[in-house]
């Protein structure tokens, strides 16, 4: 994924040099100016516990909502990735609240990482301000990749676990360190550690993250995507996977995993690991997983979306009842062992 790729002979010959390191230390993003009483609500913003203001999209059919859902975006996204899932739940009755996370989209320090614990807090201030705005209403997450990451870690710390109803976790990020294959984590390491500002991008590589073509081709347009990220930041990413994987044990219920059968972005086995950490023997109606077999990583954008987004509908309504695609019981036959996938290549039928 990184070129040109560090040969393991040249990984081997950078170890000395500590003031060559120090002089290209990781950049990442600063904190908040402080001083403020405390998060607040704008109309188009928040302000974080740091002092920093976050940009916040929402979207509201009803001033007496089901529940109030928190949307959080995937990795160098920003809240334009609920774009179609925004109204779509809105006009099911819920109100959506979707930041641009620190870093990302129109956000500050754009392209930097700003650490696994600073993502939590934003994310924990942000339901603060929601349980204050709607005191009366539950209160979920409905979280994407690198977002599903931020929400698993944060509800999961048994010092401040994140005040929230429920989680609805979409392909989360937890392709952690230990099933990388060895190369990518030294080239990755040593990278970081010379040149943490190399940017790299998954240009050339057969990956595709949708079967929505027209919407992939928006995205290519869109000036508020990342398409190159800085090498240290990849590596505050994986750090944020590793703290996601170990943290998929003690997710407490309810919750619901989506995962889609031809997901291109994290690899099945990591996460098929999380996926029998949290929801165990699967007898629990309240630690609930659901397969996909049309779906992509981006599932709630996929030309199949709609299917998903009603069995977040459902769900919400009703944590314990199965849901009305079948996908739930469909991934527990897979955790089981009496279902196997075979993941498509491409989206694109050779008559396109």
């Amino acid at each position: 994924m990184l070129d040109p790729p560090l040969t393991r002979r040249a990984a081997l010959g950078l170890g000395a040099g500590t003031a060559v390191l120090a002089a290209c230390a990781p950049r990442w993003a600063p904190p908040g100016p402080g001083g403020g009483t405390g998060p607040s609500l704008a109309d188009d913003s928040f302000v974080a516990s740091d002092g920093t203001r976050l940009p916040l999209t929402r979207w509201q059919r009803t001033d007496d909502p089901a529940a109030i859902v928190i949307g959080l975006h995937g990795f160098n996204d920003y809240s334009g990735s609920f774009r179609e899932a925004g109204p779509y739940l809105a006009n099911r009755g819920l109100i959506v609240w979707a930041p641009d996370q620190r870093g990302f989209g129109r956000a500050p320090h754009r392209g930097l990482w700003a650490g696994t614990e600073r993502m939590a807090d934003d994310l924990r201030d942000l339901a603060a301000l929601a349980r204050a705005h709607w005191p009366e209403r539950r209160l979920l997450m409905v979280a994407q990749s690198m977002g599903g990451a931020v929400a698993m870690v944060a509800r999961a710390d048994p010092r401040r676990p994140l005040d929230v109803d429920g989680l609805v976790l979409s392909a989360p990020a937890v392709w952690g360190r230990a099933a990388m294959p060895w190369l990518y984590r030294m080239v990755l390491d040593v990278t970081t550690a010379l040149a943490p500002g190399l940017k790299v991008s998954g240009k050339g590589l057969n990956i595709w993250p949708s079967d929505n073509i027209d919407m992939l081709r928006t995205l290519g347009r869109d000036p508020m995507m990342i398409r190159e990220t800085r090498s240290d930041t990849i590596s505050g990413l994986v750090d944020l996977m590793d703290a996601a994987q170990a943290a998929a044990p003690r997710v407490p219920p309810p919750f619901l995993v989506l995962t889609g059968a031809n997901d291109h972005i994290i690899p099945a086995a990591p996460t098929l690991k999380a996926l029998k950490a949290m929801v165990g023997d699967g007898t629990d109606p309240l630690r609930r997983p659901a397969l996909y077999l049309d779906g992509w990583h981006m599932l709630l954008r996929d030309l199949g979306a709609v299917v998903p987004l009603e069995d977040i509908v459902a769900w919400i309504r009703d944590p314990m009842a199965p849901l009305p695609s079948g996908a739930d019981a469909r991934a527990r036959a897979l955790l089981a062992g009496d279902l196997e996938i075979t993941p498509r290549k491409t989206p694109i039928d050779p008559a396109y």
